[in-house]
């Protein structure tokens, strides 16, 4: 027996979410390009560096998106939801990049240190730019794990990755301004890179598991187990629970053992049960269930 719950509401609201990510990037690319210019710091440079792959990286992201909402087909029968982990990937692997330029930048602004022009205005227009990319991080964050969508859950971290790097690119260049240390500007944006360094290996070791058929994490697993028993009645017998994640689709599998004198109508309608509670508490799923007759 299989049961499956369809979302196409849900998967239109995460595209738009996914479209507002390029749409925002592409915002907050200008305004800090901007910060830069009125400074000429290198930590805004490389802050500025930083949003060029936000941007890229929102475009995987929405793409990826697209794809797993398509409907299963012939090539492709457990549907096409494992794609939002390919975009988590790339999302990594240019967090990655993003924190080695940094990090060359910062170097050459310690060989070379020079004074910052305009620091006000230019963290008064990357202040504006870190405020805007953490209330659109923390949403998406938010709604991607509700939705159980990797692609836009990983763009808010990167977007919060963006945010420290800011944060911690603006803390240097108002000491640089106020005290006159012109190195302490790139000594600081590259601490913030080395976080960055390990948000972006964090995002491809969880996307990895995805891709390797990873199970329901164990508190999911506990939640799952409790609702089985509570509707498997208690003359049967739950055999090899597996479970794995793919995207926003779980995928069940499980044998149950029924009392050998039970009709098929009445073996199917546990069955039923026991999907209608699951898919109740994962909203989409794929479930199967394999019936057998309790051994004498």
């Amino acid at each position: 027996m299989t049961a499956r719950a369809a979302g196409s509401a849900p998967d239109h609201r995460l595209q738009r979410l996914a479209l507002g990510s390029i749409l925002l990037g592409l915002v907050v690319l200008a305004l800090k390009f901007a910060a830069w210019k009125l400074t000429g710091s290198v930590a805004l440079y490389s802050d500025a560096l930083e949003s060029i792959i936000n941007v890229v990286t929102a475009i995987a992201a929405y793409a990826a998106i697209r794809v797993s909402a398509l409907p299963a087909d012939a090539g492709h029968p457990y549907g096409h939801s494992k794609a939002e982990y390919f975009s988590a990937v790339v999302e990594g692997a240019l967090i990655l990049l993003a924190a080695l330029a940094i990090l060359r930048e910062a170097y050459h602004g310690l060989l070379n240190p020079r004074p910052l022009d305009a620091p006000l205005a230019g963290l008064l227009v990357s202040g504006l730019a870190s405020a805007l990319n953490m209330a659109w991080g923390l949403m998406l964050i938010r709604r991607g794990r509700r939705a159980r969508s990797p692609a836009l859950e990983a763009d808010g971290h990167h977007l919060m990755s963006d945010v420290y790097t800011s944060a911690g690119v603006m803390l240097g260049v108002a000491v640089v301004a106020l005290s006159g240390w012109a190195w302490l500007d790139s000594a600081l944006a590259g601490l913030v890179a080395l976080h960055i360094l390990w948000t972006g290996w964090t995002l491809m070791r969880d996307s990895l598991g995805g891709l390797m058929d990873a199970a329901l994490p164990a508190a999911d697993l506990d939640r799952l187990v409790a609702l089985i028993e509570a509707e498997k009645g208690e003359d049967a017998r739950v055999l090899g629970l597996r479970t794995r994640l793919a995207g926003r689709l779980s995928f069940i599998d499980f044998t149950l053992q029924v009392p050998a004198q039970l009709t098929v109508a009445e073996a199917h309608a546990r069955c039923d049960r026991i999907e209608e509670a699951l898919l109740r508490a994962l909203g989409e799923a794929s479930i199967n269930i394999h019936l057998e007759p309790l051994p004498n």
